[in-house]
């Protein structure tokens, strides 16, 4: 019998998909954004999964819903929302964002508290790390027998089967236990071998992959002059780069390509948009698709995502997400 997880901010479902990978039953999970819960029912109908915010959900109701006791949930996993702790918004750590969506690590410690499970696994950004409310976290979990200062690594994603370059601090635990992290690889999965395959972007079929782009003639023209197969718009000759970039050189990626035979860039909430980070395809004169981005953070080809908010809220939920493949390798580690 597979060992039974639950997932904590569930989102559209990554962090699921690794668990199942690594060989877990996920018996529930809970999400409070309407069209994240949309889009999880849609690739997990059998799961139950809780539309609600997480402080007002209460364990054993959840469980008795189940039929099931704590001592039968093997793991709690979770993504906390780790919009405060990102290194854009905090300047790299240099600020502090007071975000109420920070405190929800709180509650993901309360539910692991009172279920009590054999492991738990939290994934979020590196800067979570340097937060007193993650050291708080650490302190009550340690106290309540999970080890997590020793059960804390900062990992890339590309190591582990990922299509792009992506930092996440996870935490992995045993209650009163010790867990071997998975090594990583040297091998590498590009972006050719996520996203050269497809159809032509707008005649696929596939609305993920066929949403149009809506640029001015100017810009369209600097995308073209852009040199293909990871090249930037400091490539350019001072006439072709846009106004507001011809005196200033921040954020180099900004309209940047991404490289055929690496690993892509970090896939955020704006991977749509050349504006916020080198989200160009290599060679086309345009950006990832949403369905090029979902497959860069190892979501399979027929993932569905909804569309019922439009473009930029189906991208904020394929760059927040839990890319299922780093999830699968470290739940591997706990699944016995």
């Amino acid at each position: 019998m597979a060992p039974k997880a639950i997932d904590l901010f569930a989102g559209p479902g990554g962090l699921t998909l690794g668990l199942v990978a690594a060989g877990f039953e996920v018996v529930a999970a809970i999400e409070s954004d309407e069209l994240a819960v949309k889009t999880y029912r849609a690739n997990h109908p059998d799961v139950l999964i809780r539309h609600a915010d997480i402080r007002e959900v209460e364990t054993a109701p959840l469980l008795a819903e189940l039929g099931l006791d704590p001592e039968d949930i093997a793991l709690c996993a979770g993504c906390p929302p780790c919009q405060g702790f990102s290194s854009v918004r905090t300047l790299n750590g240099k600020r502090t964002i007071d975000d109420p969506r920070n405190d929800l690590i709180a509650e993901y410690v309360r539910i692991v508290r009172e279920i009590k499970p054999r492991a738990i696994m939290l994934e979020n950004v590196p800067g979570l790390l340097r937060d007193e409310r993650f050291e708080a976290a650490a302190a009550e979990l340690e106290a309540l027998g999970y080890p997590a200062c020793e059960g804390t690594q900062i990992l890339n994603a590309a190591d582990y089967g990922v299509p792009q370059n992506r930092r996440r601090l996870v935490l992995l635990c045993i209650r009163n236990g010790s867990v071997e992290f998975p090594e990583g690889t040297s091998e590498r999965v590009t972006v050719r071998d996520a996203i050269a395959d497809l159809a032509e972007a707008g005649e696929s079929g596939d609305p993920l992959h066929d949403l149009p782009e809506r640029r001015s003639g100017r810009v369209i023209e600097m995308i073209k002059a852009i040199p293909a197969d990871g090249g930037g718009r400091l490539d350019l000759h001072e006439s072709q780069r846009l106004e507001c970039h011809r005196e200033f050189t921040g954020f180099k990626d900004v309209y940047g390509r991404m490289r055929w035979d690496q690993p892509a860039p970090t896939i955020t909430g704006g991977c749509h948009n050349p504006s916020k980070g080198r989200f160009l395809h290599p060679v086309a004169h345009r950006a990832v698709t949403l369905r090029e981005a979902s497959l860069l953070q190892g979501f399979p080809p027929d993932y569905v995502f909804s569309l019922d908010r439009g473009k930029l809220a189906a991208a904020a939920m394929i760059g927040n997400a839990a890319p299922p493949p780093l999830v699968a390798a470290q739940a591997a580690a706990v699944a016995g």
